[in-house]
């Protein structure tokens, strides 16, 4: 048994008799009680009749986040086509700071929404890679 183990050891009564625990006293003055943590002292003998009463877990739900509701819609934010969409998605909102009157509609459309994310059919986003300007932007 270690130094500490033995310093801490103690001897209990409990109503099932004496029972050797590992104790901790902080002694405080001024007629205050002592305070005690106790590890052990209790028996270690099986209750037949002892009842366990398990609670069911609670379901908890969090909520979707907004990109996701977007997704669920499945509808290109764009051209409002009903489609299998994609997200086209920049690195920083500072890259839409220089969009101007000449810029994309999609960079207008995400500068105006202040998103990194647009949701997009693969037509559209396909347009947006390869920079060209169609009717599909008039949304």
């Amino acid at each position: 048994m270690s130094k500490v183990a033995a310093r801490h050891k103690a001897k209990i009564m409990t109503p099932h008799g004496l029972r050797t625990c590992f104790e901790a006293r902080i002694e405080r003055g001024a007629g205050k009680q002592p305070r005690v943590a106790r590890f052990g002292g209790i028996p270690l003998k099986k209750q037949k009749r002892a009842v366990l009463a398990d609670l069911a877990p609670v379901q908890i739900t969090y909520p979707r986040k907004e990109l996701v509701h977007r997704l669920r819609k499945g509808r290109c934010e764009l051209c409002q086509r009903a489609d299998t969409v994609q997200v086209h998605q920049i690195r920083k909102l500072a890259q839409l700071a220089t969009s101007g009157p000449t810029s994309p509609e999609w960079m207008k459309h995400m500068a105006g929404k202040r998103r990194k994310t647009l949701v997009v059919c693969p037509p559209c986003h396909h347009l947006i890679h390869h920079g060209q300007r169609t009717a599909a932007f008039t949304a």
